[in-house]
């Protein structure tokens, strides 16, 4: 570790803090559909879409409408990229001439870029046309996103409206989110990154001459406009196959730099949009210094443990940390910092291979998808996960002080906390299921490139990443097969959809309940103790849950290279 990286590190959080306010400001007003100074020139645009589609803006929806409304729009994206997936070879923009998918991997990208997860199993730059990367692929980094803000704003609608049937409207929402923040940032930001050497152009490669005198084909597309989206909404899937990793997709420290940035801002900012939604930006502070603590604490283990690097090869004479896997012109510290950032935030984008992570070091990265979106987790996904927990610990703080358990002025009962426990406990029952399954059947340990503990943590990584919604892999488990594209594709759907509908539930049943100010014996939900309530139980919950998996991966791992076994 230098000073260095950690001023790096430092300088991250302050800036992230400077714009926490900004963003949130700009949420809260798409939240409430005002006016926003971009409504001048993309207003018509709005007003035009709803005029063509025959949508009332206005008109509101309970839960049980916006989620069949949801569900029929991701499941009518998720038809049309499979059928481009399947078409690719007869579709325009194809100039490398690539082939149709096959249907177990257009079925397991389909629903992996609709639910935005972005899991790839597959070479960006020797499967995908320029077509299928722009419509079949792209569009889903926009629609995607923007559904888990709508559904973040229609949970905060549960917490602040008193005695209502109704949460707003899906349409409007996702309509609002795509317009005035996604498409607008997403177009400067493609800019910048074509101004820093990202590619953005149709042709499909040129011819190139090394040093050495061969030849080489150097893939290119429209990298920047994908790039751009791809971190803004935390979706994650790269053009190419190395991901962040690639000079085309992450050119250098800056770029590398602006990238982690934008994967936490709208995450960090819908925290204050959610404490102005409540009328008390305290709670949206809380949870934001709760996000915080527990990326730091993921940070500084990540971090420690590969500067400390490895053992073995510390007594053969090879002294330093690890930098195996690791790009140079990030360095240790930029590239650990973006391992923690891109799976605290469930982006699964990725400048180093976590496979080549010290076991304990890559060990931070599974625990923080198996924790369920809720550090910092996808835009917007990531804030109405840490909301599941939060009323599982008001309730738990309601045990204590021996009341009814009170969050923002809503009493949180009964129904409240099994439907959010229903959500919790959708991610260990699938992950830890279909790992087990995996780990005993002749397909599933087809998959793993390493044997022992380091293979229990490849298959164990890919469920974790495909339930949590995450992408990213541990790069050393060949998933290109029917059995674990169909695998990760089911695993992937369930983990979004089965925490959404719980999740809408509860925003409907609080929408309904009218308002109860906190009395003497409520429990503060904004102090320290409140902050250490909240992330004690997001990891008992995940520690008691993942410990065993955890005991037979990374740890095991760890304590067979101490022992100087290496897998």
């Amino acid at each position: 570790m230098t000073y260095a990286g950690w001023a790096m590190i430092a300088l991250f959080f302050v800036i992230l803090l400077l714009l926490t306010k900004p963003m949130g400001q700009w949420l809260f007003a798409l939240y409430e559909g005002r006016r926003t100074p971009l409504h001048v020139a993309l207003g018509p645009i709005e007003t035009g879409f709803y005029k063509l589609s025959g949508i009332d803006p206005s008109a509101e929806q309970g839960w049980r409408k916006y989620a069949i409304h949801m569900l029929i729009f991701n499941a009518a994206l998720l038809l049309l990229t499979y059928a481009i997936l399947r078409t690719q070879a007869w579709l325009p923009w194809n100039p490398q001439g690539f082939a149709n998918l096959a249907p177990d991997l257009a079925f397991n990208t389909a629903v992996s870029f609709t639910t935005n997860t972005n899991w790839q199993s597959y070479s960006g730059e020797s499967t995908m046309s320029q077509f299928s990367q722009m419509v079949g692929l792209t569009i889903h980094n926009f629609a995607s996103a923007a559904t888990g803000v709508a559904l973040a704003f229609a949970l905060f609608r549960g917490f602040a409206r008193r005695q209502m049937s109704t949460i707003g409207n899906f349409w409007a929402d996702m309509t609002r989110v795509t317009i005035y923040l996604l498409l607008p940032i997403s177009i400067v930001y493609a800019i910048f990154l074509m101004a820093s050497g990202v590619p953005q152009t149709l042709a499909g490669s040129i011819d190139a001459t090394t040093i050495e005198g061969a030849k080489q084909v150097i893939s290119l597309g429209p990298v920047a406009s994908q790039e751009a989206i791809k971190m803004l909404g935390t979706n994650g899937g790269g053009f190419f196959n190395a991901n962040s990793a690639h000079p085309f997709e992450n050119p250098g420290a800056i770029t590398n730099f602006v990238q982690m940035l934008s994967i936490f801002v709208i995450g960090f900012g819908l925290t204050w949009c959610f404490g102005k939604a409540v009328g008390n930006t305290k709670q949206g502070w809380a949870i934001l210094m709760s996000m915080i603590v527990m990326v730091l604490i993921g940070v500084i283990v990540c971090y420690s443990q590969e500067a400390a690097g490895n053992p073995i090869f510390h007594h053969l004479g090879v002294p330093g940390g690890n930098m195996e896997g690791k790009e140079v012109r990030f360095g240790m510290a930029a590239s650990t910092l973006f391992a923690v950032v891109t799976t605290d935030a469930s982006c699964g984008a990725v400048n180093a291979m976590h496979d080549s992570f010290t076991a304990l070091g890559g060990m931070i990265p599974l625990i923080n998808i198996q924790l369920g979106e809720v550090v910092v987790g996808g835009v917007g996904a990531g804030i109405y996960g840490f909301l599941l927990f939060a009323i599982l610990a008001v309730f738990v703080a309601g045990l204590m002080v021996g009341r009814s358990p009170e969050y923002v002025g809503k009493k949180i009962e009964a129904r409240e906390v099994k439907l959010a426990v229903l959500a919790i406990a959708v991610l260990p029952l699938v992950i830890l299921g279909f790992t087990a399954v995996s780990a005993v059947l002749p397909a599933g340990l087809a998959g793993p490139l390493n044997k022992g503990p380091h293979g229990f943590s490849e298959i164990l990584y890919a469920f974790s990443s495909a339930v949590g919604n995450n992408g990213s892999a541990f790069a050393g488990l060949t998933a290109s097969t029917p059995y674990y594209d169909g695998l990760l594709g089911v695993a992937m759907w369930i983990g979004r959809f089965f925490i959404i509908i719980p999740m809408l539930a509860i925003a409907g049943s609080l929408a309904a309940k009218r308002y109860v100010p906190a009395g003497a014996g409520s429990f503060p939900t904004t102090g320290l103790l409140w902050i250490g309530l909240l992330i004690g139980i997001i990891l008992i919950v995940g520690g008691l849950t993942f410990l065993p998996g955890l005991a037979l991966g990374p740890i095991a791992d760890h304590l067979a290279m101490i022992r100087g076994q290496l897998f």
